[in-house]
Protein backbone atom coordinates (compact mmCIF):
# COMPACT_ATOMS: atom_id res chain seq x y z
CA UNK A 1 0.00 0.00 0.00
CA UNK A 2 1.67 3.17 -1.63
CA UNK A 3 1.55 6.59 0.67
CA UNK A 4 -1.05 9.31 -0.17
CA UNK A 5 0.84 11.83 -1.71
CA UNK A 6 -1.63 14.64 -2.10
CA UNK A 7 -2.22 17.22 -0.21
CA UNK A 8 -5.97 16.45 0.35
CA UNK A 9 -4.93 14.40 3.73
CA UNK A 10 -8.12 14.64 6.27
CA UNK A 11 -11.31 13.05 4.58
CA UNK A 12 -13.33 14.17 7.97
CA UNK A 13 -13.10 15.74 11.50
CA UNK A 14 -16.03 14.92 13.91
CA UNK A 15 -16.62 16.07 17.52
CA UNK A 16 -19.07 12.93 19.22
CA UNK A 17 -20.52 13.52 22.55
CA UNK A 18 -20.33 10.45 24.91
CA UNK A 19 -23.74 8.40 23.86
CA UNK A 20 -21.65 9.08 19.99
CA UNK A 21 -24.15 11.95 19.17
CA UNK A 22 -22.67 14.22 16.54
CA UNK A 23 -21.68 17.71 17.91
CA UNK A 24 -19.43 19.40 14.91
CA UNK A 25 -18.90 17.13 11.63
CA UNK A 26 -17.22 18.24 8.79
CA UNK A 27 -16.49 16.03 5.63
CA UNK A 28 -14.29 16.51 2.61
CA UNK A 29 -13.88 15.30 -0.96
CA UNK A 30 -11.06 15.53 -3.10
CA UNK A 31 -10.69 17.06 -6.54
CA UNK A 32 -9.44 14.11 -7.79
CA UNK A 33 -12.82 12.43 -6.56
CA UNK A 34 -14.71 15.16 -7.47
CA UNK A 35 -14.38 18.43 -9.53
CA UNK A 36 -16.26 20.31 -6.71
CA UNK A 37 -15.60 20.33 -2.89
CA UNK A 38 -18.60 19.07 -1.02
CA UNK A 39 -19.16 18.77 2.96
CA UNK A 40 -21.44 17.89 5.23
CA UNK A 41 -21.30 20.57 8.09
CA UNK A 42 -24.11 19.84 11.04
CA UNK A 43 -24.53 20.45 14.70
CA UNK A 44 -26.85 18.87 17.21
CA UNK A 45 -28.20 20.79 20.05
CA UNK A 46 -31.14 19.52 22.07
CA UNK A 47 -31.11 16.20 20.05
CA UNK A 48 -31.97 18.30 17.08
CA UNK A 49 -29.90 18.07 13.85
CA UNK A 50 -29.58 20.94 11.52
CA UNK A 51 -28.01 20.70 8.28
CA UNK A 52 -25.95 23.66 7.39
CA UNK A 53 -24.77 22.30 3.97
CA UNK A 54 -26.80 19.27 1.94
CA UNK A 55 -24.13 18.73 -0.41
CA UNK A 56 -23.16 15.02 -1.55
CA UNK A 57 -19.99 13.56 -0.28
CA UNK A 58 -18.99 11.37 -3.13
CA UNK A 59 -16.72 8.43 -0.86
CA UNK A 60 -18.83 5.63 -0.85
CA UNK A 61 -18.79 5.52 3.16
CA UNK A 62 -20.14 9.22 3.59
CA UNK A 63 -21.96 9.34 0.39
CA UNK A 64 -25.70 10.17 2.13
CA UNK A 65 -26.42 11.58 5.81
CA UNK A 66 -27.57 8.33 7.15
CA UNK A 67 -24.38 6.86 6.00
CA UNK A 68 -22.22 9.54 7.44
CA UNK A 69 -24.41 8.94 10.73
CA UNK A 70 -24.25 4.94 10.80
CA UNK A 71 -20.62 5.66 10.19
CA UNK A 72 -20.22 7.64 13.48
CA UNK A 73 -22.34 5.39 15.74
CA UNK A 74 -19.97 2.68 14.72
CA UNK A 75 -16.99 4.54 14.90
CA UNK A 76 -18.12 6.04 18.41
CA UNK A 77 -18.59 1.97 19.58
CA UNK A 78 -14.84 1.44 18.24
CA UNK A 79 -12.87 3.99 20.01
CA UNK A 80 -15.28 5.08 23.17
CA UNK A 81 -13.07 4.34 26.06
CA UNK A 82 -10.55 2.49 24.36
CA UNK A 83 -6.99 4.26 25.07
CA UNK A 84 -5.42 3.60 21.55
CA UNK A 85 -5.06 7.30 19.94
CA UNK A 86 -4.99 5.99 16.37
CA UNK A 87 -7.15 2.92 14.92
CA UNK A 88 -7.82 1.46 11.27
CA UNK A 89 -11.57 1.42 10.90
CA UNK A 90 -13.55 0.42 8.12
CA UNK A 91 -11.06 1.36 5.36
CA UNK A 92 -9.40 4.81 7.36
CA UNK A 93 -7.00 5.77 9.68
CA UNK A 94 -8.69 7.49 12.49
CA UNK A 95 -6.84 9.14 14.88
CA UNK A 96 -9.01 10.67 18.31
CA UNK A 97 -8.75 12.37 22.09
CA UNK A 98 -11.06 11.63 24.52
CA UNK A 99 -11.69 13.99 27.01
CA UNK A 100 -14.77 14.77 29.57
CA UNK A 101 -18.04 14.11 27.66
CA UNK A 102 -17.13 14.37 24.18
CA UNK A 103 -14.41 12.65 21.28
CA UNK A 104 -12.39 14.95 19.15
CA UNK A 105 -12.01 12.81 16.08
CA UNK A 106 -9.90 13.05 12.50
CA UNK A 107 -10.49 10.48 9.82
CA UNK A 108 -7.88 9.92 7.30
CA UNK A 109 -7.87 7.34 4.09
CA UNK A 110 -6.43 4.71 5.15
CA UNK A 111 -2.84 5.15 3.38
CA UNK A 112 -1.96 8.77 5.35
CA UNK A 113 1.00 8.90 7.51
CA UNK A 114 -0.66 8.37 10.48
CA UNK A 115 2.09 10.47 12.43
CA UNK A 116 0.81 13.48 10.55
CA UNK A 117 -2.54 13.14 11.12
CA UNK A 118 -1.81 12.54 15.03
CA UNK A 119 0.25 15.11 14.68
CA UNK A 120 -2.36 17.44 13.68
CA UNK A 121 -5.67 15.78 15.58
CA UNK A 122 -2.55 16.73 18.86
CA UNK A 123 -2.05 20.40 17.87
CA UNK A 124 -6.18 20.95 16.95
CA UNK A 125 -7.10 19.89 20.48
CA UNK A 126 -4.28 21.93 21.75
CA UNK A 127 -5.65 24.90 20.15
CA UNK A 128 -9.37 24.14 21.23
CA UNK A 129 -8.05 23.63 24.94
CA UNK A 130 -6.60 26.80 25.06
CA UNK A 131 -9.30 29.04 23.45
CA UNK A 132 -11.77 28.18 25.60
CA UNK A 133 -10.29 27.91 28.70
CA UNK A 134 -9.18 24.21 29.25
CA UNK A 135 -12.57 23.45 29.51
CA UNK A 136 -13.59 20.91 26.43
CA UNK A 137 -16.94 19.51 26.88
CA UNK A 138 -20.01 19.08 25.40
CA UNK A 139 -21.99 22.41 26.93
CA UNK A 140 -18.52 24.32 26.03
CA UNK A 141 -18.52 23.26 22.56
CA UNK A 142 -22.04 24.00 21.86
CA UNK A 143 -22.10 27.33 23.74
CA UNK A 144 -18.76 28.03 21.93
CA UNK A 145 -19.78 26.74 18.48
CA UNK A 146 -18.47 29.15 16.60
CA UNK A 147 -14.94 29.32 18.24
CA UNK A 148 -14.70 25.41 17.38
CA UNK A 149 -15.62 26.02 13.84
CA UNK A 150 -13.30 28.44 13.46
CA UNK A 151 -10.38 26.50 15.17
CA UNK A 152 -11.20 23.80 12.86
CA UNK A 153 -11.16 26.02 9.56
CA UNK A 154 -8.20 27.35 10.20
CA UNK A 155 -6.23 24.50 10.49
CA UNK A 156 -7.88 21.96 7.75
CA UNK A 157 -9.24 23.83 4.96
CA UNK A 158 -11.06 21.30 2.49
CA UNK A 159 -9.30 18.42 3.26
CA UNK A 160 -5.95 20.16 3.70
CA UNK A 161 -3.89 20.93 6.71
CA UNK A 162 -3.10 24.74 6.48
CA UNK A 163 -1.84 25.00 9.83
CA UNK A 164 -0.33 22.60 12.77
CA UNK A 165 1.30 25.36 15.24
CA UNK A 166 -1.22 26.17 18.33
CA UNK A 167 -0.15 29.15 18.76
CA UNK A 168 -0.60 30.22 14.92
CA UNK A 169 -4.09 28.99 15.16
CA UNK A 170 -4.92 30.81 18.48
CA UNK A 171 -3.84 33.71 16.77
CA UNK A 172 -5.91 33.45 13.85
CA UNK A 173 -8.98 32.66 15.39
CA UNK A 174 -9.01 35.43 18.28
CA UNK A 175 -7.76 38.33 15.87
CA UNK A 176 -9.80 38.83 12.97
CA UNK A 177 -8.15 39.91 9.21
CA UNK A 178 -8.47 43.93 9.64
CA UNK A 179 -7.62 45.97 6.88
CA UNK A 180 -7.14 49.99 6.75
CA UNK A 181 -10.59 51.63 7.48
CA UNK A 182 -11.96 55.45 6.38
CA UNK A 183 -9.95 57.59 8.60
CA UNK A 184 -9.10 54.82 10.54
CA UNK A 185 -5.71 52.94 10.75
CA UNK A 186 -5.82 49.24 12.67
CA UNK A 187 -2.24 48.06 13.72
CA UNK A 188 -2.61 44.35 11.97
CA UNK A 189 1.27 43.78 13.54
CA UNK A 190 0.13 44.91 17.11
CA UNK A 191 -2.94 42.50 17.11
CA UNK A 192 -1.46 39.38 15.75
CA UNK A 193 1.86 39.54 18.46
CA UNK A 194 -0.61 40.05 21.33
CA UNK A 195 -2.59 37.11 20.35
CA UNK A 196 0.33 35.28 19.57
CA UNK A 197 1.83 35.95 23.15
CA UNK A 198 -1.51 34.90 24.76
CA UNK A 199 -1.04 31.83 22.78
CA UNK A 200 2.50 31.14 23.77
CA UNK A 201 1.84 31.99 27.35
CA UNK A 202 -1.00 29.58 27.17
CA UNK A 203 0.88 26.36 25.99
CA UNK A 204 4.16 27.11 28.49
CA UNK A 205 1.63 27.07 31.14
CA UNK A 206 0.41 23.41 30.09
CA UNK A 207 3.82 22.35 29.45
CA UNK A 208 4.55 23.58 32.78
CA UNK A 209 1.84 21.56 34.36
CA UNK A 210 3.13 18.39 32.49
CA UNK A 211 0.12 17.76 30.23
Amino acid sequence: MSLNLSLYTVSAVLILDNEGSRLYAKYYNSPSIESSNSTSHTTTTNNTNTNNNNNINSDPYFSTLQQQLKFEKSLFSKVNKVNQDIVLYDNHLITYKQTNDIILLIVAKINENESLIYSIMANLFESLNILLDNTIDKATILEKYDIVTLTIDETIDDGIIIESDPAIIVSRVTNAPAAQLDGVHVNIDKGLFDAFSFASKKISERLQQGL
